[in-house]
């Protein structure tokens, strides 16, 4: 999920935690369960701090290692500590529980996402996203953010408001399970041009309505489309281009990086009176007929790099950032 919802999902949790007879009746425990759950559900995603060092750093391990399973204990361990050296007169093991809570509960509404985490690290690093919910999520952020209004001005007591508030999220991750599972199954039944080997994969918008579609075919190329309501529409044939340029870019680690957290990839190139310019695009991703999520190189005609760029931006502002237009 984005930052926000993180947020106020864990204020929510701190909320929910007075259920525990122990944070009910202590305020100080109370506040110490508050800081446990709010930064235990920003934990996960301290790998932002990666962006410091290098767009391709963080790209390949966000949502990677600090996402996996023993961070789950490391994360905890860490901000509990804290929190007990500082709250020194609470019992532990109620901070300890509800820290654990905030940081499993932000991995595993993650798993829902596109963008996917690595959460079964150590045993394998393959991205888990399940396509379910979109990364923000408007019924989700309103109905954390009304709670924790509500408890905010003491019109309702926390622990039979965040219970209910838990009991209608539970249900809304089932519903959007089936809804997900019932237009996957939907898209392969309307697809007329469907060979055996095809792969399709509905990915959420903001929308109810609307489904991202991209469908891999067995010759590695993509097809993308969007199922809006019951209608489904194929937008572009996507396909990486057979070029030594795109070859030589393969080596550059910003590329590296991107081929390792996407196998949704393609590539095309841009020729140049003084080089070429190799866009790679996560096909997943697509947004007003363009893919924000990028890696490009700017190459000389020897295939040398002469700029590079990975993350996400739009197409003008790319070619600010590389000042490909200045030539």
């Amino acid at each position: 999920m984005d930052t926000a919802t993180h947020f106020v999902m864990g204020l929510s949790l701190a909320g929910l935690a007075y259920v525990d007879p122990a944070v009910a009746a202590s305020p100080a425990l109370a506040t110490a369960v508050l800081l446990g759950t709010v930064i235990g559900s920003q934990a996960p995603d301290f790998d932002g701090l990666l962006r410091l060092k290098s767009n391709a750093l963080y790209v390949k391990n966000h949502r990677g290692i600090t996402h996996s399973l023993p961070f789950l204990v490391i994360w905890t361990a860490l901000i509990s500590s804290v929190l007990t050296l500082i709250f020194r007169t609470v019992p532990a093991g109620h901070i300890i529980l509800w820290t654990g809570v905030a940081v499993c509960v932000h991995v595993f509404s993650d798993l829902f996402n596109t963008y996917g985490t690595q959460a079964a690290r150590p045993f394998t690093e393959r991205w888990i996203s399940w396509n379910i919910i979109h990364i923000f999520d408007p019924f989700m952020f309103a109905t954390h953010a009304a709670a924790v209004l509500l408890w905010s001005t003491g019109a309702v007591q926390p622990a039979p408001l965040f219970t209910a508030l838990y009991i209608l999220n539970g249900f809304y991750y089932v519903w959007r399970t089936i809804a997900h599972a019932l237009k996957a199954a939907e898209v392969k039944r309307m697809d007329t041009t469907r060979q055996a080997g095809d792969r399709y994969y509905v990915i959420p918008t903001v929308s109810y309505h609307k489904w991202h579609v991209v469908k891999a075919l067995t010759d590695g190329s993509f097809e993308i489309g969007v199922l809006h309501g019951n209608e489904l529409e194929w937008r572009k044939h996507a396909r990486t281009e057979q070029h030594p340029a795109i070859e030589h870019s393969k080596q550059h680690p910003d590329v590296q990086a991107f081929l390792y957290f996407t196998s949704f990839a393609v590539a095309e190139v841009e020729h140049l009176p003084w080089g070429y310019i190799v866009r790679w695009a996560d096909v997943r991703y697509r947004h007003r007929k363009q893919y924000p999520f990028v890696a490009v190189l700017v190459m000389d005609k020897q295939y040398q790099t002469i700029n590079t760029y990975v993350g996400w931006l739009s197409a003008k502002k790319m070619d600010k950032r590389l000042s490909i237009n200045s030539g």
